[in-house]
């Protein structure tokens, strides 16, 4: 029981991070009546245009954050991007506050070595085979014992920042500035991995909560310079490839613990199917549930950590995604073409309000559904194509 927002008896939610992921939970954590705080590292985010209160602070500062949320004393700490001090989570827990989906939960994922590590030593999970590099020459010696081609990425990153392919040693230094100039901690620091050459790539939506563990139907999709592009739900696989994809997916957010959705990243190879990374929030390939399920990802979230049932998951139709991305970094920007995107059937378009464009940065989406993904593809991706960005020298 709790009372209404900006009451005494109001129930109190921080997003640390407040993209467009975050944007959404704050939606739906307002529509079961909950008071909603967003911090990010930039004023006027996506989600701080739509929350009760926001803040912008440096969340790599563990005293900064650690006197933030002291001072607002939020019921519920959600974490929502990687560049976040997790210790300082850690700390917090240990007095009293309620991390989701935990703060090891945190520390692990936001850290791809933690995360690998406990995914292939310590769950004996099928992964690419990897190694860690601290410098230049350690990375040349990890890139001669994994083999060319290999991907580099740094420890922590977001949304394919920093990451790169290693096609032949000469890449290797390329590779290191790539990774030193998208990582977003401040460690020299990055993971090889095995180039793994799949079939296709999926997102296993996987949520706990107090109804026990559930899954999404898969989330196809398709990355580039590892960001997404476009994804689309159902993606086809096996019985059997579900059955082990369901098993990793369970394994890996049972050794995390805690209540949320978890974004399961899995590769589908004619070996079987290999743990690629988990997120312990909602993932951007599945912003296409928006217009696929009964509750989209962002709906499962909130009651998942809110500790509310969760009796079925529904998907009504098939849908896909499609991105529109920056190609400048400008601080004026306008989007156009919103009359074309919406006169394709059965599409909807999220513009998400970021107050500056930045080179290959997400600016909104369409979703689309269909009688068959392929349709829905097509119609996502033409009403994405229809979006146009205009840059302050252009009007």
């Amino acid at each position: 029981m709790y009372g209404p927002p900006l009451s005494p008896n109001a129930k109190k939610i921080m997003l640390l991070g407040s993209g467009e992921l975050g944007k959404e939970v704050i939606l739906e954590a307002q529509r079961l009546g909950i008071e909603t705080i967003a911090v990010d590292r930039y004023d006027n985010a996506p989600a701080m245009q739509v929350a009760h209160h926001s803040y912008f602070i440096d969340m790599l500062d563990a005293e900064q954050l650690k006197s933030l949320i002291l001072q607002v004393k939020p019921d519920l700490i959600v974490p929502e991007i990687e560049a976040i001090a997790t210790q300082a989570l850690v700390e917090l827990e240990e007095e009293g506050f309620r991390v989701i989906p935990t703060a090891r939960a945190s520390r692990l994922t936001m850290d791809r070595e933690g995360i690998r590590r406990l995914a292939s030593e310590t769950l004996k999970l099928r992964t690419a085979a990897y190694a860690f590099a601290d410098s230049l020459e350690e990375l040349k010696q990890a890139v001669a014992g994994i083999g060319t081609p290999c991907v580099i990425k740094p420890i922590m990153s977001s949304s394919g920042k920093g990451q790169s392919v290693c096609r032949t040693p000469d890449d290797v230094e390329q590779c290191w500035t790539t990774a030193m100039e998208g990582g977003r901690a401040k460690r020299a620091r990055v993971i090889v991995e095995e180039f793994i050459r799949f079939e296709s790539e999926i997102t296993l939506l996987t949520i706990r909560s107090v109804s026990g563990t559930s899954y999404c139907e898969p989330i196809g999709h398709i990355q580039k310079d590892g960001d997404y592009i476009e994804s689309w739900q159902p993606h086809g696989m096996s019985e059997g490839q579900i059955e082990e994809a369901q098993h990793i997916a369970r394994t890996i957010t049972e050794a995390l613990g805690g209540y949320g959705i978890y974004g399961v990243e899995l590769f589908l190879t004619q070996e079987g199917v290999y743990f690629s990374e988990v997120s312990p929030r909602p993932h951007d390939t599945g912003m296409v549930t928006m217009v696929t399920q009964d509750l989209s990802e962002f709906a499962l979230h909130a009651r998942a950590i809110l500790g509310l049932p969760i009796p079925a998951i529904r998907l009504l139709t098939p849908g896909a995604s499609y991105t529109l991305k920056a190609t400048e970094d400008r601080d004026n920007y306008t989007i156009g073409g919103l009359e074309e995107a919406l006169a394709v059937p059965f599409t909807q378009v999220r513009v998400f309000g970021k107050p500056v464009t930045k080179k290959g940065r997400r600016m909104a989406v369409a979703l689309s559904s269909a009688d068959t993904v392929e349709e829905a593809r097509q119609r996502a991706k033409q009403a994405a194509e229809a979006l146009t960005l205009s840059y302050d020298n252009e009007q």
